[in-house]
């Protein structure tokens, strides 16, 4: 499908509307003249045409445009026909309607704050936005729950990201920026050392900012790839250059068995780790094989089991829906496989097609079983007790779905919930890494840490020359004193 647009102030939002029904979607600059299928939109003085082309059959209508009417307006009103016009022409009909955004509950959050009540957001969202009646159910449910976590957040406070770029192998679904430790094993060793610098760098700033630790995240990648050792270096450094004690979450990702031993387990266990992921993302040893996994759904089972010998009392663990060669069927035991383990966290996302993974070339979207399916699975989290506390949507997620995390009451992983809704700062440390900091106004400003592990040990300077603009932000944002 090709989508040619013109005389359009910004065509951002009625491509990512087209987008919601043919993910592939090409933006072209000319009209197409071959009679390929496509969609045309063309703005005039008062009106806008828009016609749509499948398998030869034409669909075609004139949107008429009010009397000075604003281009905020005129977006809306085209992106809504629009909507509607390839409901129509394809029969199907987005479970999240329009919305486009990653972020559908600080959007009900927003809607609240503006004077909405209830009744008033859950109409805007179906009526206006098209938003399905159980979309719309999840998203009010989950702000609900994080309303009285995000009343607790101060201008000062903030969370620490700390990122470990290393798999022991890539995942076929994967888009980040990790490498194996096979090949990237004689980088591993100076990244850590370089790794603790900044934290030590970061350490001395937030002090000298008086900012306040929330939560801490040790990501990757795969954290637990690093040996035993340079994990104990790392996780010690972290302790002597961060106020830990008064912390309300340190997570460390123990996603995968077949680098996480016992040894490392008790490694996060000593040095303070409050919650750990050992992340499964399917029990079916074909589906492993398939995506590139070097480990049995047996060897996660055990995992698991020393984690908990070993004192970790909050895991959470996750699973992905739509990997290939799984089924709704072969999902559904992955799900009750994890929830018989009684994780308290179960974290289900739904398969994003990146550019950045062998996935994307691989299979075609029509290709994975029905997703839609395999979430509504879901349902038997409630009966065992877990609710879903955030939420968040990709570019390129199949069937245009979400990724949800559940919980225990009382075990929401906070720092999934600042990160989502931006409520506070987020200081990153390593490749990769992406400084957020959230000013008590709202703005936001980001600073980009390198990518990949080797540009960030070349440009190490340059990293540190950018942690400047953290303290020039909050000189500009936030009282200091007060």
């Amino acid at each position: 499908m090709k989508l040619y647009l013109a005389g359009l102030a910004s065509g951002y939002e009625p491509e990512h509307v087209a987008r919601l029904f043919w993910p592939t979607l090409q933006l072209v600059k000319s009209y197409p003249t071959h009679r390929p299928d496509a969609i045309v939109i063309r703005k005039h003085k008062m009106h806008i045409l828009c016609g749509v082309r499948v398998e030869s059959q034409v669909t075609f209508q004139k949107i008429l445009l009010p009397e000075q009417v604003d281009k905020k307006r005129e977006e809306t009103i085209l992106c809504t026909a629009l909507f509607q016009m390839l409901c129509g022409v394809t029969g199907k009909r987005p479970p999240w309607g329009m919305l486009t955004g990653v972020r559908p509950v600080r959007l009900v959050r927003s809607l609240y704050q503006q004077g909405m009540n209830e009744e008033q957001v859950a109409n805007h969202l179906t009526k206006d936005c098209f938003v399905s009646k159980e979309k719309l159910q999840l998203a009010m449910r989950i702000e609900k729950l994080q309303r009285p976590i995000l009343a607790q957040v101060h201008p000062r406070s903030f969370s620490l990201y700390i990122s470990i770029p290393f798999c022991p192998s890539r995942c076929s679904y994967c888009s980040f920026v990790s490498r194996t430790t096979g090949e990237s094993a004689k980088l591993i060793e100076p990244y850590v050392e370089r790794l603790c610098e900044e934290l030590n760098a970061i350490g001395s700033l937030s002090q000298k900012l008086n900012l306040k630790l929330e939560t801490i995240y040790i990501g990757g990648g795969t954290p637990t790839a690093i040996s035993a050792d340079q994990l104990r270096r790392l996780m010690k450094t972290v302790n002597s250059c961060f106020d830990v004690a008064g912390i309300q979450e340190y997570t460390v990702e123990a996603g995968r068995p077949d680098c996480t031993t016992p040894e490392k387990l008790a490694v996060l266990k000593e040095y303070g780790a409050t919650r750990i992921s050992i992340n499964p993302q399917t029990l079916s040893d074909e589906v492993l094989r398939a995506i590139g996994r070097r480990h049995t759904a047996q060897d996660v089972l055990d995992c698991f089991d020393i984690a908990r010998k070993l004192g970790h009392n909050n895991i959470n663990m996750d699973l992905i829906a739509g990997l290939p060669l799984d089924t709704v069927e072969g999902f559904s035991r992955s799900l009750s496989g994890v929830m018989a383990l009684g994780p308290e966290n179960i974290t289900v996302h739904t398969l994003t097609l990146k550019r950045a993974s062998t996935l994307v070339e691989d299979h075609a979207p029509d290709r994975y079983a029905d997703v839609a399916k395999m979430l509504s699975c879901c349902s038997a989290l409630s009966d065992a007790g877990y609710v879903p506390y955030y939420m968040y949507r990709q570019k390129g997620t199949l069937q245009n779905l979400e990724n949800t995390g559940y919980t225990k009451p009382g075990y929401s992983g906070l720092y999934n919930i600042y990160i989502m809704e931006e409520v506070h700062t987020i200081l990153s440390a390593g490749a990769g890494g992406s400084t957020k900091m959230v000013a008590p106004d709202g703005h936001i400003k980001r600073i980009f840490n390198h990518k990949y592990p080797l540009e960030y040990l070349r440009c190490y300077d340059v990293v540190q020359q950018r942690k400047q603009g953290i303290e020039d932000f909050y000189g500009q944002y936030v009282d200091l004193d007060s």
